[in-house]
């Protein structure tokens, strides 16, 4: 099982924190899974002993993508602070004596949120999850460098896409809007992000995805 897995990157090795990647394309069930596995460890280990930071807290700001001219771009890999993400995952790395605060991102504002989340000092695995976590562009070669491993989480395109499909019109997109969206931007991303399975220690599949994500964990 997956958990099991998750639990065998648990250091016994004090001052040590273990990072697990999972990275697919747009809506393949990355934080479902990620939430499942560090819900999984806690329970097998105790409270704390496993922490998600999903990479989307380093979403620019849409004042900021709306100054560089890239609101359509949205999700991209250049709409991202790549370089925060790695100075967060160094930190987490090394930051054992005192909590670490992390960006998280707030679906329903459609923003990054400052310190929303928090990682314990006690916590030995943190699980982080992104489209680009095996990325060639420039900065994202450093996210690998910092990951115990790297998952590839795979899933269908056509339940991805519907999976995106509703989540733009529950933001507030229209189904136009929200089908062209994934077209012009969604499509392309995951294209990316596919070329970058090479680079992940492990393939996951989940087994009979409904409209949800079913996790076997």
């Amino acid at each position: 099982m997956l958990v099991d897995d998750a639990v065998a990157l648990v250091p016994s090795i004090p001052g040590r924190r273990a990072l697990l990647g999972l990275v697919g394309a747009p809506a393949a069930g990355k934080s479902t899974l990620a939430r499942r596995l560090v819900a999984g460890v806690n329970e097998r280990l105790g409270a704390d002993t496993a922490a998600y930071v999903p990479m989307d807290g380093f979403h620019l700001s849409n004042a900021q993508l709306d100054r560089l001219g890239l609101r359509d771009r949205k999700g991209a890999p250049e709409t991202f602070d790549v370089d925060g993400y790695v100075q967060l995952l160094r930190r987490l790395r090394s930051e054992r004596e005192r909590p670490v605060y992390a960006p998280d991102f707030d679906r329903r504002l459609d923003e990054p949120v400052a310190a929303g989340l928090v990682v314990p000092a006690g916590t030995g695995l943190v699980v982080t999850e992104g489209n680009y976590l095996a990325d060639d562009g420039p900065g994202w070669g450093h996210v690998r460098d910092l990951l115990d491993e790297l998952w590839y989480v795979d899933a269908p395109r056509r339940l991805r896409e519907r999976r995106l499909l509703r989540r733009h019109v529950r933001g507030g997109r229209t189904e136009s809007e929200a089908r062209a969206f994934i077209t012009a931007s969604e499509r392309p991303n995951a294209l990316r992000v596919e070329r970058g399975r090479a680079h992940c220690t492990r393939i996951v599949v989940p087994g009979q995805p409904d409209e949800n994500g079913t996790w076997e964990v």
